[in-house]
């Protein structure tokens, strides 16, 4: 008898999955498909049961998270605009159409509709949450934080918004607020990895280097391929001095993302402060070959050949890095002082003129402008930026005037 039953019941299914009918029947043939992942035949589904009843609001609706899920984003929006033209105070059609805007990077008309859906119901606690991320996006971190705290009233378990929350406080200075918020999402959400690594960040943000890494070593031992917080490891033991386990934490990072272009950089400046200035350049360049608008690195692999005697190339990677960013007053001071080294001192002035034009309180551009004006038998003019260093707070400027300037 079960065993009837049961092929009874196998002979219903397949009857219901292959001889739906009416438009309500679609959709709901559409539902289970969308649940098992069946996107595509969710669509066909949904597409059918429009052609029955055009003004099928549910379908259109339906169609559209389908389409999302499947990157379709534009013609999900399509989707959405059907559902809401047909009933106007469909909140969820307003609310996941924001969601298919910000994804796209239209962040205002994303906004626009998680008001509406907020409108339509106020205690839609995903909308507030999802427009506090697009404030946030936008730098309007006051804003967001309002947002994600109405989301927290409306739903006091929402891990995500105490987390999203904190990063929001972190990015205007308040991180004794944020770890609180991170430490919430953390008692929530045990597993929370992100809420590690932010709270990891705050409590680095305050100086507090050992239990940051506390943090990252948890996120860590949640999460083994979180790139990121191996990255911040690593940052957190350079600010500890301990840059042969940095170096380690970057090269994790890599192995998990290689294009993480921050770990090849930041791995290059750690290994050219313990001197191993060809592995940095090598870095460098990965770095460069990632993202090959990175100023900084151009300067600093230039710093790093001109510590090895190779002036001519470092002035074009100064170069390089100028050409980038024009403010980069250090690119110009590092090539006013390859010049300086290759004899070049009418060039090596300009360079640091520029260097002082953008950073008026750049002690190291006067010292080496006054060396090089010192070379010319500028006497007088050398003296006078090596004072100016002095003024600025550098006691080692004083060394020069009593030995060149009596």
């Amino acid at each position: 008898m079960k065993q009837i039953l049961f092929l009874l019941s196998i002979y219903l299914t397949f009857y219901y999955f292959s001889f739906a009918q009416t438009a309500e029947e679609y959709v709901s043939r559409g539902n289970a498909k969308f649940e098992k992942g069946d996107f595509r035949g969710a669509i066909e589904d949904y597409t059918k049961a429009i052609e029955i009843k055009p003004n099928y609001a549910e379908a259109y609706f339906n169609r559209g998270k389908a389409e999302a899920d499947l990157g379709g984003l534009r013609s999900a929006i399509e989707d959405f605009n059907k559902s809401i033209a047909i009933n106007p105070n469909y909140a969820e059609a307003y609310f996941n159409r924001g969601k298919a805007e910000a994804d796209l990077g239209d962040l205002r008309s994303a906004i626009e509709d998680f008001n509406k859906a907020i409108e339509i119901n106020p205690n839609y606690a995903e909308a507030y949450f999802n427009r506090g991320l697009a404030k946030g996006n936008l730098g309007d971190f006051r804003s967001a934080i309002e947002d994600f705290t109405k989301a927290i009233e409306i739903n006091p378990n929402y891990a995500e918004a105490y987390f999203n929350r904190g990063l929001a406080k972190g990015n205007l200075g308040d991180f004794r607020s944020a770890i609180e918020d991170f430490t919430k999402a953390i008692e929530i959400k045990p597993n929370y990895a992100e809420a590690y690594n932010g709270r990891g960040n705050a409590k680095g943000d305050l100086g507090d280097f050992r239990s940051a890494i506390e943090d990252y070593t948890k996120a860590i031992a949640i999460n083994p391929n979180d790139a990121e917080a191996y990255y911040n490891r690593g940052n957190t033991k350079v600010n500890l001095g301990d840059l042969r386990a940095a170096i380690e934490d970057y090269t994790k990072a890599i192995a998990i993302n290689p294009n993480y272009e921050e770990a090849y950089y930041n791995r290059g400046v750690a290994k050219a402060k313990l001197g191993d200035l060809r592995a940095a350049i090598e870095d460098y360049t990965k770095a460069i070959a990632i993202n090959p608008n990175l100023a900084v690195a151009y300067n600093n692999r230039g710093n790093a050949k001109m510590n090895l005697g190779d002036f001519h190339a470092a002035i074009e990677d100064f170069n390089t890095a100028i050409a980038i960013n024009p403010n980069l007053a250090v690119a110009y001071y590092n090539k006013g002082t390859a010049k300086l080294d290759l004899g070049y001192h009418l060039a090596a002035i300009e360079d640091f003129n520029k260097a002082i034009a953008i950073n008026p309180n750049y002690v190291d551009a006067y010292i080496n402008r006054g060396v090089a004006k010192y070379y010319l038998g500028d006497k007088f003019g050398a003296c006078s930026d090596w004072s100016k260093a002095g003024e600025l707070g550098l006691k080692d400027a004083y060394d020069y005037i009593r030995k060149y300037c009596k």
